[in-house]
C-alpha cells in the first residue's frame, strides 16, 4: 500500500509548505497557545485567568527563547504534555488498540468545551484528536463511545468512537467519515497482537507480518500528516480527509478480511468431541500405547487447547486462511484495488504454506508442526510393524489427506480423525480445508510426498530433481508452483517404480506367487498331498504346522527350480481356521452384498440364530480336515510389502484354497476310478439260468453302471471347473498384468497398486467366489463331490457283499440300502447341478460375461440322472 502523504501531491505544494522563520514561530506559538489556554481551562481556571496566565507563559517562553540564541530555531514542545504523550512524536506504539479507562489520561472537556470558540479553533482542536484517535488512542472531544467497555467487547471487532455534541455540525460530519479508520486499525492490530501467537500457525503468523507492514505505511501517513498540522497553517480537516480518504477505503477490505477470520471459529464445537481434532486416531493409539488413561488425558488436552485457541474449538490456520482469502480475492474480482490486495496478503501467507509442500514433495519430509497442511502423518504407523505384519496400512494410513477424501474422489468426512464442517460457511476447519488453487493438486502432493518416503524408508538417498531450481521462490497463485508439483510427482513416482520393477524385482516376485498359489507349477502339490496324506486326513486341531512345513520344503527343494528357487523359502503352510465356502458366504453376508440364500432379512430371532450359527461353526470347526484348512502364506519384505500386501495375499490365498479343493476332489475321485478297476467292480456276472439270477444280475450291472456314470460326472464336472479356473481364468488376467509390467504400461506406483487388486478381485469373481448364489451353490455341489469320494471303500464293500450273497440261498439283503445311498448321491448332485447350472447361465447373460465358456463346458457334461 503506498502511503498518501501531502509531498505526493504537485510539485506546487511544496512551495506553500515552505515559511520563513517569523511564520514558523507565529504559527507554532498561536497553536501552543491555544492547546496551553484549554489545558487551563480543563484544570477549571476561570477563562480570564486562564489567558492571563496563557499570556505570561508565552512571555516566558519568549524571553527562554531570547537568552538561547539564534541557535534555538525551533519552539519547544517539550512542556506540552499532550504532545509528550502523544505516539506520533514519541513513536510509542504499543498502546494502539488498548483503549484507557475513561476519566484517566488526557483529560475530559467539559459538554460546552466547544461551545462559542471559533470553527478555525474548534477545527485546530479536532485535527490534534484526530491525529490521536487514529492511532486508537482517545482524544478529548473525540471519545469512546459510551457503549465501549474495555472488560467486554471484542477487541478484534475494533474500537468505537464518538464526537463531541458540541462541534459545529459541518466538522463533525466529516470527522464522522474518518473516524472508522480509528476502528479499523484497532481491529486490525488486536487481530495481528492475538493471532501471532504460535498456535495459530505459520501461515497466520505470515499473515500478520504482512498485515503489519501494510500498518507501517498507514503509520508513516499519519507521521506526515502529523508534520504538515505541525508545521502548515494551511492544513485543514478537508486535506486531512482528502489525505486519509483511499486509505478508508484499504483498512476496510483489512478489516473485513480479519472479522471474517475472528468470527470463523466455530463457538459451538467442542473440543471433547472424538472428531474434534484432526489427529484423534492417532492419539488415541499412542494413549492406548503408552497406558494413558483416555478421559483423563483428554480433559487436559481439552484445557490446554482451549488456552491456545480460545476455547472456540478448532482455529482458523493453515489452508482454511487461504481459502477465506481465495474467496474473498475471487468475490472481489470487479474491484481492482481489493483484487490486487487480497492477492498480495495471498501470495505473502501463503509462502510458508508453498515451502511445507515443497519440503514434502522435493525430499518426502513433512515438516508441519501446527498442523496446517492438507497431508498428516500417523506416526504410530512406523516401519517396524511392517516387518511384524506386513500390512499396507503404511500405505494407506501413514500419509493421508486431512479431509479424507481418497484417489476414488470419495471424502470420508465421518470417520475417525476427519473434524466436521463449520456451521458457517461449510468449511473444513484448520489444515483439513485445502486451498482452493490445490484441490485439484492435492492427491499428487500427497502421492510425491508419500513415494520419495517410501525410498528414504528403505535407507536410499533422494537425488535432487534435475528439473527444480532450489533458489527460485515460489507463490500460491503462480503458475511455477503448480507444474513443480507436477514435476515433483512425476520424478518421485518414476524413481519408486523404478525402485520396485528393477532393485526389488516385482515382477519375479509376482511369477513366483502366481506359480505358487495358481497351481501353475501343480507337479510340488501333488507330490505334497502325496507325501502328507496321513498328516491331511487328520482334523485341523490335531495337524502339525511344522511337519507340513518340512514336507513342503522338501517338496519345494527337489520340485522347484529354476526363479522359482530363489523364493522357495518364503512360501509357508498355514492352516486356516474357517472352512473356505463357509468363511466367504460370512464376509458376503457381514458387508451386505446379498442377504440370505432365500433372502430374507433380520427379524427378532436374528440372536438366537446368531447363536445358533456360532455353535455350528464351533463344531464344524472341530470337525475340519486338514486339507480344508491347508493354505500357504508368503513373505515379503518393504518396500515390496505395499504391492504385495496382506489383502493382497489374502486374495491369493482364497484362490488357493479354491484350487486346492479342487485338486483334492479330483485326485479323490481319480483314485475311485483306479478303485474301480479292481476285481470286484470288473468282475463278470453271468447269469445262472433262472429268471431271478437274471434279474440280480441285471440289477447289479445298473448299479455298478450307475456308480461308473456319477463318478465320471463328478470328475467330469470337476475337472472342467479347474480347467475353466486355470485357462480361461487365471491365465488370460495374468498375461494382461505381465504384460503391462514389462512394456511399462504401469505409469504411476498406485496405478500399479490397482492394477494388481484389480487382478486378483477379478480373478475372484470370474472364479464364482463373489457371489453369494454363485458361491452356495457351488459349495453344495462340491461337497458332494467329495463325500461320494469318501464313499469309495463303502461302495467297494457293497460290491464284493452282493457277490458273495449271490451265491448264498439267502440272496442280496443289502440291495435296498445299496441303491439308497446310491440314489441319495444321485438325487443331490443332478439338483444342486441344475441349480449351479442356472446361476452361472444367469449371470453370463446378465453380470458376467466371462462365464459364458464355463456354460459350455458344463452343457458338454449335463446328463440324465
Amino acid at each position: 500500500m503506498d502511503p498518501y502523504t501531502p509531498r505526493s501531491r504537485p510539485g506546487s505544494r511544496k512551495k506553500n509548505l515552505t515559511l520563513s522563520q517569523k511564520e514558523y514561530t507565529k504559527v507554532t506559538g498561536t497553536i501552543a497557545s491555544v492547546r496551553r489556554t484549554r489545558q487551563y481551562l480543563q484544570d477549571g481556571l476561570p477563562e480570564e485567568l486562564a489567558a492571563q496566565v496563557t499570556i505570561s507563559h508565552e512571555r516566558v517562553r519568549a524571553r527562554e527563547q531570547e537568552s538561547l540564541g539564534p541557535a534555538r530555531d525551533e519552539p519547544s514542545f517539550i512542556a506540552e504534555t499532550s504532545f509528550v504523550r502523544a505516539p506520533l512524536n514519541s513513536r510509542v506504539a504499543s498502546g494502539a488498540g488498548i483503549p484507557k479507562d475513561k476519566g484517566k489520561g488526557k483529560g475530559k472537556a467539559r459538554e460546552d468545551g466547544l461551545s462559542g470558540l471559533p470553527v478555525e479553533i474548534q477545527e485546530a482542536l479536532v485535527l490534534e484528536d484526530l491525529l490521536y484517535v487514529l492511532m486508537g488512542i482517545e482524544g478529548t472531544h473525540i471519545t469512546y463511545h459510551p457503549d465501549h467497555s474495555p472488560e467486554d467487547d471484542d477487541p478484534l471487532q475494533g474500537v468505537r468512537f464518538t464526537v463531541s455534541s458540541s462541534l459545529d455540525p459541518s466538522l463533525r460530519d466529516l470527522v464522522e467519515r474518518i473516524l472508522p479508520l480509528a476502528t479499523y486499525y484497532t481491529a486490525i492490530t488486536s487481530f495481528i497482537e492475538l493471532r501471532s501467537h504460535l498456535d495459530f500457525g505459520l501461515v497466520n503468523h505470515a499473515l500478520c507480518a504482512a498485515l503489519r507492514d501494510m500498518l507501517k505505511d498507514y503509520q508513516t501517513l499519519l507521521s506526515q500528516l502529523e508534520h504538515a498540522f505541525s508545521t502548515s497553517p494551511q492544513f485543514t480537516l478537508q486535506k486531512l480527509w482528502y489525505y486519509v480518504h483511499p486509505t478508508l477505503h484499504t483498512l476496510s477490505l483489512l478489516y473485513l478480511l480479519t472479522t471474517e477470520l475472528a468470527t470463523a471459529d466455530d463457538p459451538s464445537a467442542s473440543l471433547s468431541d472424538d472428531s474434534s481434532s484432526s489427529s484423534d486416531a492417532e492419539e488415541a493409539a499412542r494413549n492406548e500405547a503408552l497406558g494413558l488413561g483416555g478421559a483423563q488425558l483428554k480433559a487436559v488436552l481439552s484445557e490446554i487447547n482451549k488456552v491456545a485457541i480460545g476455547g472456540s474449538g478448532i482455529a482458523v490456520k493453515g489452508g482454511e486462511v487461504l481459502a477465506v482469502l481465495h474467496e474473498r480475492m475471487q468475490n472481489m474480482s470487479g474491484d481492482p484495488a481489493a483484487h490486487a490486495l487480497y492477492g498480495t496478503l495471498l501470495r505473502a501467507a501463503g509462502r510458508p504454506y508453498v515451502e511445507m509442500v515443497q519440503t514434502w514433495i522435493r525430499m518426502g519430509r513433512l515438516i508441519d508442526p501446527y498442523e496446517e497442511l492438507c497431508v498428516k502423518e500417523s506416526k504410530f504407523i512406523d516401519r517396524g510393524t511392517l516387518e511384524m505384519d506386513y500390512t499396507d496400512e503404511y500405505w494407506e494410513r501413514r500419509y493421508t489427506l486431512r479431509d479424507g477424501s481418497t484417489l476414488g474422489g470419495s471424502s470420508k468426512q465421518h470417520q475417525a480423525g476427519v473434524p466436521p464442517p463449520r456451521t458457517v460457511g461449510g468449511r473444513l476447519p484448520g489444515g483439513a480445508c485445502v486451498p482452493p488453487v490445490l484441490e485439484r493438486w492435492k492427491h499428487k502432493i500427497l502421492l510425491a510426498g508419500k513415494y520419495l518416503n517410501v525410498i528414504r524408508e528403505c535407507g536410499i538417498e533422494i537425488a535432487r530433481d534435475p528439473s527444480h531450481a532450489d533458489n527460485e521462490e515460489l507463490f500460491m497463485d503462480d503458475e511455477k508452483f503448480y507444474k513443480s508439483i507436477d514435476d515433483a510427482y512425476t520424478y518421485a513416482n518414476r524413481t519408486l517404480l523404478s525402485l520396485l520393477l528393477r532393485d526389488q524385482q516385482l515382477i519375479s516376485r509376482l511369477r513366483s506367487l502366481k506359480r505358487y498359489f495358481f497351481l501353475s507349477q501343480s507337479s510340488f502339490l501333488t507330490h505334497l498331498l502325496d507325501l502328507a496324506h496321513t498328516e491331511l486326513r487328520k482334523s485341523a486341531r490335531n495337524a502339525s504346522t511344522g511337519k507340513l512345513q518340512s514336507l513342503l520344503e522338501l517338496v519345494l527343494g527337489s520340485d522347484v527350480q529354476g526363479e522359482d528357487a530363489m523364493f522357495r523359502e518364503d512360501v509357508r503352510v498355514s492352516l486356516s481356521s474357517s472352512g473356505l465356502y463357509e468363511w466367504l458366504l460370512k464376509v458376503l453376508k457381514v458387508n451386505g452384498v446379498i442377504g440370505g440364500e432365500d433372502g430374507d432379512g433380520v427379524d427378532g430371532h436374528a440372536h438366537e440364530d446368531a447363536k445358533k450359527e456360532r455353535e455350528k461353526a464351533k463344531d464344524d470347526k472341530k470337525q475340519m480336515l486338514a486339507i480344508d484348512a491347508l493354505t500357504l502364506d508368503y513373505t515379503v519384505k518393504f518396500p515390496l510389502s505395499l504391492v504385495i500386501s496382506r489383502k493382497t495375499i489374502l486374495r491369493y490365498q482364497l484362490i488357493f484354497r479354491f484350487l486346492l479343493h479342487l485338486k483334492h476332489v479330483e485326485q479323490s475321485l481319480s483314485s475311485m476310478w483306479i478303485e474301480h478297476k479292481t476285481a470286484p467292480w470288473r468282475r463278470s456276472t453271468r447269469p445262472a439260468g433262472s429268471v431271478t439270477d437274471n434279474d440280480w444280475h441285471a440289477d447289479f450291472e445298473n448299479w455298478r453302471r450307475r456308480v461308473f456314470l456319477l463318478r465320471a460326472r463328478m470328475l467330469a464336472f470337476v475337472q472342467q471347473i479347474l480347467a475353466f479356473a486355470t485357462f480361461e481364468v487365471l491365465e488370460p488376467n495374468w498375461r494382461k498384468l505381465e504384460d503391462k509390467l514389462e512394456a511399462g504400461k504401469v505409469e504411476t506406483v498406485d496405478q500399479l497398486l490397482r492394477d494388481h487388486v484389480d487382478f486378483l478381485d477379478t480373478c475372484l469373481k470370474e472364479c464364482m467366489l463373489t457371489s453369494s448364489k454363485l458361491l452356495t451353490a457351488f459349495s453344495r455341489l462340491i461337497v458332494t463331490c467329495a463325500t461320494f469320494a469318501l464313499y469309495t471303500s463303502s461302495f467297494t464293500r457293497d460290491a464284493n457283499r452282493a457277490l458273495a450273497a449271490a451265491e448264498t440261498p439267502e440272496g442280496d439283503q443289502g440291495r435296498v440300502k445299496r441303491w439308497d445311498v446310491l440314489g441319495k448321491f444321485e438325487t443331490n448332485f443332478n439338483h444342486w447341478f441344475k441349480v449351479h447350472l442356472d446361476c452361472v447361465q444367469f449371470y453370463a447373460s446378465s453380470e458376467n460375461v466371462s462365464l459364458l465358456p464355463l456354460v459350455v463346458r458344463l452343457n458338454s457334461i449335463k446328463g440324465v440322472s
